[in-house]
């Protein structure tokens, strides 16, 4: 599987951004300010005698107009029952999907906030009872062109891009092993939880994507929005020990489970989906390395270093994935 080619993501000069968001009737002050992103490009754009909106510009060739829609309408629906999430802006044809000479961009209202404290048990609830909200709803319909998550494009196609194409040649026995191991136990993870359902979830749902404003979490970027497990939107609010870890869970499933059933079943999936997050991660490096925002910002990355602690964190999950599961106190 081949890395992607140079995006034209170079065209996107000041003026470039300025003349599209003014295409959308807005009228621009000049401020425009990059924000944390690579995947995409996003940037605070000043409106003249407004309050300043974002601009994401869609990668190209990534999603399709219909799922971009798709992961809209999910938003929307969040929105619409006054959930805390930011939703993308109408423009003038009714339509959250705008394109300017060849780029696909929304645009989306600021919302400002700071990073949710993870420590307080108190602020775990709240976002359990958001997170039992969101997948309520989640829940009520499928997606029907976003993706799932699932063993094949997270494990098994990220491990053959690569060993294919980055893994070093004195580290590839290794890997090649290893992760054949790691997949073999992870179909048979997936093989022993039986009934789990798949909904509409987050898909991201890291610290990085919650805000914490008016004493509250806002969630945003549902770019990853895709079908899933439950447990996937939980398990990455969890760190520490295994004490830890088991008291944040048990505040995240007691706010939960007043909006949603929580299934303990899903707990034997967390290690498992920690590794396939892992090996997809390196591999999204891997497929954007072709992209000059990445060895930027990611200048570790494909080093020999780098794959060696690779490898390393992927023996600690085959570890991992042979624990018992966690267990709700």
């Amino acid at each position: 599987m081949p890395t992607e080619p140079q995006h034209p993501f170079e065209e996107l000069t000041p003026d470039f951004l300025l003349d599209a968001i003014e295409s959308q009737g807005y009228l621009c002050d000049g401020r425009l300010f990059p924000l944390n992103s690579y995947e995409n490009r996003v940037y605070q754009v000043g409106i003249d005698d407004q309050t300043p909106l974002i601009a994401k510009f869609y990668r190209p060739m990534r999603w399709s107009d219909e799922q971009i829609a798709e992961e809209h309408r999910f938003c929307f629906q969040l929105a619409d029952q006054e959930l805390p999430v930011v939703a993308p802006l109408m423009n003038s044809d009714g339509l959250s999907l705008s394109e300017y000479k060849g780029f696909r961009f929304s645009l989306f209202p600021r919302k400002g906030g700071r990073a949710p404290e993870f420590d307080n048990l108190d602020n775990l609830l709240i976002l359990g009872r958001l997170l039992g909200r969101i997948h309520l709803i989640g829940a009520s319909e499928p997606f029907q062109h976003r993706p799932t998550l699932d063993i094949e494009s997270y494990g098994y196609n990220s491990a053959q891009l690569i060993s294919e194409r980055f893994i070093p040649a004195e580290l590839k026995t290794a890997y090649d092993s290893l992760t054949e191991d790691l997949l073999s136990l992870i179909e048979q993870i997936f093989s022993s939880v039986t009934d789990v359902s798949y909904i509409r979830i987050h898909g991201d749902c890291h610290a990085g994507n919650i805000l914490w404003r008016d004493d509250n979490p806002h969630f945003v970027d549902f770019d990853d929005a895709r079908m899933a497990p439950a447990v996937q939107d939980l398990w990455m609010l969890l760190s520490g020990d295994r004490a830890r870890r088991t008291a944040q869970l048990s505040e995240i499933v007691e706010g939960y489970s007043e909006f949603y059933d929580f299934h303990p079943k899903e707990l034997r999936l967390v290690e498992a989906l920690r590794t396939l997050r892992i090996m997809h991660y390196a591999a999204w490096l891997a497929r954007r390395w072709a992209d000059p925002a990445f060895p930027m910002h990611f200048p570790w990355f494909n080093t020999v270093r780098y794959w060696s602690e690779h490898v390393l964190e992927l023996r600690e999950q085959y570890s991992a994935l042979q624990e018992p599961p966690l267990e709700i106190s």
